[in-house]
């Protein structure tokens, strides 16, 4: 279905038709400045500050975190927790430069394919574009070197995020995406915090309802 096609459904349930330049400048002005909203505290702090923040919120939320100093130790961190896990060596990975440059050689018994994810993919590692220390959130924009798919498939979600990607609030981390890419969207951005879960059965709390039952951060702090 068209954007049209759409629109028009809409106008159609509202029983009006488009509207007049007079009635649409407003909304064109409110989509072009984009108004912060109200900064919690929580979202205030310097580096050190958002870095514990950020972490005690992931643990919060059933996610777990690995503090790594470079890329290099990344190859070595993903070979133990996988092993910790009791989960196979094999799992699909975003194309994505900082992945790539992982000296994954080091591991040699970890098998890696690049790309988007399958359904039979068990383990996925994706790169965050953000994270945000208000709620430990990941912000996981679509693209390229990005594949959606590898946020949803696997079962259990590796996800490497820098500490100088760190952000107190949502809006930061929308400012950050703005300005990187000149106040163009990608066609998606997910949020992640923690695991997929859900509680409508019964009030029990179920992991992996709609995606990952597991997610695991390698968080560089240097770099």
């Amino acid at each position: 279905m068209t954007r049209e096609a759409v629109l028009g459904s809409i106008r159609r349930g509202l029983r009006r038709g488009p509207l007049t330049d007079e009635q649409a400048a407003p909304l064109r002005a409110r989509l072009a400045s984009h108004p912060r909203h109200l900064r919690p505290a929580i979202a205030e702090g310097d580096r050190a500050a958002l870095l514990l923040r950020f972490i005690a919120n992931v643990e919060r939320e059933f996610g777990t975190v690995s503090l790594l100093p470079s890329l290099a130790a990344v190859a070595e961190a993903v070979a133990d927790y996988l092993a910790s896990q009791n989960l196979p060596t094999e799992f699909v990975m975003a194309p994505h430069p900082d992945l790539q440059s992982i000296p994954w050689a080091e591991r040699p018994m970890l098998r890696i394919r690049e790309g988007r994810a399958e359904a039979t993919d068990l383990i996925g590692l994706q790169h965050a574009f953000a994270g945000v220390a208000e709620t430990g959130t990941l912000m996981l924009p679509s693209g390229p070197d990005r594949p959606t798919t590898v946020n949803l498939l696997p079962d259990t979600a590796l996800v490497l995020l820098r500490a100088s990607a760190l952000v107190g609030s949502y809006e930061d981390a929308w400012d950050r995406l703005r300005a990187e890419r000149g106040g163009a969207m990608p066609r998606n951005v997910m949020l992640v915090t923690g695991p997929s879960r859900s509680a409508d059965i019964e009030q029990t709390l179920e992991l992996g309802a709609h995606g990952p039952r597991r997610l695991h951060i390698l968080l560089i702090e240097g770099g």
